[in-house]
């Protein structure tokens, strides 16, 4: 009696365990074998893993780039869309030494 009353204690639990250990073994009579899934899939795997090692190879070859000006990379194009304009410095004008160059104040 003493053992019933322990098992209708964990009943939950026993159903639950038993319930997924039918769940896995019937995943695993109706679900397709590794072998067939890499006979289907290797033209993909092949292609991706070529992919992944030109980009190591790339990576590795290519000299690191040399910052120009000093700028970060991509700042230039994050400021414009940000909208800060670029401080546009513009030559001073020539001043001649004819009335032109007086201000109006100078002239009366």
């Amino acid at each position: 009696m003493e053992i019933s009353e322990k098992l209708l204690k964990f009943k939950f639990h026993i159903l639950i365990a038993t319930t997924l250990a039918l769940i896995i073994v019937s995943l695993l009579y109706i679900a397709p074998r590794f072998l067939n899934i890499l006979a289907y899939f290797w033209p993909l795997l092949l292609s991706t893993a070529l992919f992944l090692l030109a980009v190591v190879v790339f990576g590795l070859t290519s000299p690191p780039s040399a910052q120009v000006s000093g700028e970060k990379a991509g700042e230039g194009i994050l400021d414009y869309v940000a909208g800060r304009p670029e401080p546009v410095l513009q030559p001073e004008p020539e001043s001649e030494e004819g009335s032109s160059s007086r201000s109006k104040s100078e002239q009366m």
